[in-house]
């Protein structure tokens, strides 16, 4: 498709978001199923059933279109997922892995927050109002995610990370 309008440049960008939403619902149960806190897999878990609703949402608005997903992968999304799976593959302690997941999960997170914030503006430039709500509706959502990383790894996950380096520093029994 050659790109000399806005609105093929916005159906070649939901394109993409779709590859990358479709590779996320394939990454989510292996990062939940790999996760050592319990409230980690339920945020991964949770996070699957949403990101099956943005698929949703996505092949709503290329319906309303006239348009299909297409079959090209999102190679920023690869990048990213194959961060975590290296992560996982990683040698070391459960909580400092669950801190990297959280990080490459916020990665994720930041990338789609970009994508869905702009292809939001692209249709309501276009008039898409309809889509531009589903997108908005996303939008906010990929922002809660976030915020709920952010909070798990602040309240749970990166101080048990450091419990670790601490204990392994010998700190923890030179101050006893």
């Amino acid at each position: 498709m050659k790109l000399d309008s806005l609105k093929k440049l916005y159906i070649k960008e939901l394109r993409e978001l779709h590859s990358a939403e479709m590779q996320l619902v394939e990454a989510l149960g292996r990062f939940g199923n790999d996760a050592s806190f319990d409230e980690l897999k339920q945020s991964f878990e949770d996070h699957l059933g949403q990101t099956r609703e943005h698929v949703e949402r996505l092949e709503e608005i290329f319906l309303r279109l006239g348009e299909k997903p297409g079959s090209k992968t999102c190679k920023g999304m690869k990048a990213l997922i194959d961060e975590g799976r290296s992560m996982l593959e990683e040698d070391g302690e459960e909580a400092v892995i669950d801190a990297g997941l959280i990080a490459v999960a916020q990665k994720i997170e930041h990338y789609e927050i970009a994508a869905y914030g702009t292809l939001r503006t692209f249709a309501n430039l276009l008039g898409e109002e309809e889509a531009a709500d589903l997108l908005q509706q996303t939008l906010e959502e990929e922002g809660e995610t976030d915020k709920h990383l952010t909070e798990l790894a602040e309240e749970m996950v990166n101080s048990g990370a450091l419990t670790e380096d601490y204990e392994r520093s010998g700190m923890a029994s030179r101050r006893h």
